[in-house]
């Protein structure tokens, strides 16, 4: 999210993607699930224009390998994304999507281009990032060790290089 206020990339979704998300999520650590309304607000909050709308009519007319991400397509496409990130990258293929101008790619994927464009940008968005983290506080180690679990290693190598900066 820093890094897109930052203006390094224009982050968009939909409320659907909001609902697939925060459900996930929630089945995984209910413990946190009354929390992801606010979180949900606070992005569509934090990034100008991020929710994408009227993408609904173009969902049948699109074929992917799992049904349920034609809205995803369909989003971009009416959102005029370059590309969309998600773990997922089979159900995204490249033959389905070059068409429209589009192509998946991994987060780790994604975000070492960001830092490959921005190296202090991307490190200072970070250590507001860590610096946010009060309770308990985030060491660098740990953070860097958070975004390896999260299937992040490319991201977390990256950062390493500055961990002077984080």
């Amino acid at each position: 999210m820093s890094v897109a206020q930052a203006g390094l990339f224009r982050a968009r979704w939909t409320e659907q993607i909001h609902d697939e998300w925060t459900r996930n999520l929630a089945a995984k650590r209910p413990d946190i699930a009354d929390k992801l309304t606010h979180t949900r607000n606070q992005m569509n909050e934090a990034v100008l224009d991020c929710l994408i709308t009227g993408y609904e009519p173009l969902i049948n007319c699109l074929d992917l390998p799992d049904e349920d991400d034609r809205h995803v397509l369909a989003a971009a496409i009416v959102g005029r994304a370059s590309v969309i990130v998600n773990y997922n990258l089979k159900d995204f293929p490249p033959e389905i999507l070059k068409p429209f101008g589009i192509h998946a790619e991994h987060p780790d994927q994604f975000i070492s281009y960001l830092f490959d464009l921005a190296p202090p940008m991307v490190a200072a968005q970070v250590k507001t990032l860590r610096t946010r983290l009060k309770n308990p506080p985030v060491t660098v180690d740990e953070l860097l060790e958070r975004y390896l679990q999260a299937g992040l290693p490319e991201t977390a190598s990256d950062l390493a290089t500055m961990k002077d900066l984080l």
